[in-house]
Parts: C-alpha cells; sequence; structure tokens
C-alpha cells in the first residue's frame, strides 16, 4: 500500500529499527591461531609444574604458577574475541590433551629407573618431589581450566553476538571474571592438598588471593589485550570474510 505521496511508507521498517550486527571472526587456519594455541599449551604445563610449590608472601598463600596462569586466560580471550566459539573450544581441548601427555610423560620418568649411588638416589628424590604431585595438580588444572576457560569463551562471545564489534573491554572484564571464578574454586578445592593446606582459613586465603589476584591481572592488562586483538585482527585476512 503507497501513500498519498507514492512513497510505500508502510511497508518499510521504521527507520530507528537496524539490524543487529553479526559479530565477525577469522578463520583458524593462520600461523597467528597455531602460535597462540602453542604459548597457551606451554603456560598452562609450566603452571602446572610450578603448583606443586605452596608460596607465602606476607599473608598471602598462593603457589608458584600464579604468575603464569593468568596469560593463559588473556590468549583464551584474543582467541575467543577473533576466533569465535568453536575455535576456542578447540583450542581448550588441544591444550587439555597435551597437558595429560606430560603428565604421562612425568610418570615415565618417576618409574625409569635409575642410578642406585648416592647421587642418584638424591635426584630420585628430587625429581618424585618435583613432579610427583604434577598429575593431581593436572587434574585439578584441566578440570578449572575447561570449565573456566568455556565459561569465559561462551561469555565473551555471547556478549559480542549483542553488541558487534563495540564495547571489547567490557566482554573481555566481564568473561574474565565468570571464567577465573569458576576455575579458581575448582583447582583450589583439589590442590589444597597437595601443597599442604590442611585448614579452613587458609583455604580461603588461597581461594580468594588466586581469584582477586587473576582477575586483576586480567583486568590491569585489559588494554594490552585489547591492543592485540586489534592487531591480529589487522592482519587476519579472513577475519569477518563471509
Amino acid at each position: 500500500m503507497t501513500s498519498p505521496s507514492g512513497n510505500s511508507s508502510l511497508n518499510s521498517p521504521a527507520p530507528s529499527i537496524q539490524a543487529k550486527a553479526s559479530p565477525r571472526f577469522a578463520s583458524i587456519g593462520s600461523p597467528y591461531f597455531a602460535i597462540m594455541l602453542a604459548v597457551m599449551a606451554v603456560v598452562l604445563i609450566l603452571s602446572n609444574i610450578g603448583a606443586s610449590k605452596g608460596v607465602v608472601l606476607g599473608p598471602i598463600v598462593t603457589d608458584g604458577g600464579f604468575f603464569l596462569f593468568p596469560l593463559a586466560y588473556i590468549l583464551g580471550d584474543v582467541v575467543s574475541e577473533v576466533y569465535g566459539f568453536k575455535a576456542a573450544r578447540k583450542a581448550i581441548i588441544t591444550t587439555f590433551a597435551l597437558s595429560v601427555f606430560a603428565s604421562l610423560c612425568y610418570w615415565i620418568i618417576i618409574v625409569l629407573p635409575g642410578f642406585g649411588d648416592e647421587y642418584g638416589t638424591a635426584k630420585q628424590a628430587a625429581i618424585e618431589g618435583a613432579l610427583g604431585p604434577v598429575p593431581l595438580l593436572v587434574l585439578a588444572s584441566l578440570l578449572g581450566f575447561f570449565a573456566g576457560q568455556t565459561i569465559n569463551s561462551w561469555v565473551l562471545v555471547k556478549m559480542k553476538e549483542r553488541s558487534g564489534e563495540k564495547s571489547l573491554w567490557a566482554r573481555l572484564m566481564g568473561s574474565s571474571g565468570a571464567g577465573e571464578f569458576v576455575d579458581t574454586l575448582i583447582f583450589c578445592s583439589i590442590a589444597a592438598s597437595v601443597i599442604g593446606i590442611a585448614d579452613f582459613g587458609t583455604f580461603t586465603n588461597y581461594v580468594v588471593v588466586g581469584f582477586v589476584y587473576k582477575t586483576a591481572v586480567e583486568f590491569l592488562f585489559v588494554p594490552v589485550t585489547s591492543l592485540v586483538i586489534r592487531w591480529v585482527k589487522k592482519r587476519e585476512p579472513s577475519y569477518g570474510a563471509a
């Protein structure tokens, strides 16, 4: 039906209504994705080794992997934002598998017969002390990392579907906070006994400090994460391609 002026305005949508922008993502078949995947795996494997040592910094109780683990989430944010949830899930599963493989290698190294002299016995004890707890820590880390990274990626992508390319900072901060809380609670619940935490007060300290620290680091690094994301987006030829 046309108006008296001859325009079909009655059949056209209101000018204030705009189609929601579709989120854009890049293909994973690029060297950037492979590099980030490799770094994520190395960071998680090193974190599992470091976590076998309990660390006390004044009133703060943490573990030796505290300075590494936030990097995994920063990389997870970059992968989720640039490549999407499916790619992030693939990265999580791959990192999961590599950590299990590393844990299996540690077990083989420990059970292999060593030298029977005093030096060999001392070295065997040191290796068992350093790498022996790692399989349980790997389990704790993998369960926490899998749940936390999945929630982190899901929240980020869902927020991106609502806002398109806008509000990157809000996506990074909201998704990181949700993922870190779940990850920290699961990891600390399993790892506490491994590093010698036996009372509830120290456990609470361990959980709260871990969550606050990891989240604070990610929030402080949001400007850096944003710059990395923009840098990768500009260099990914498939980003936004139909």
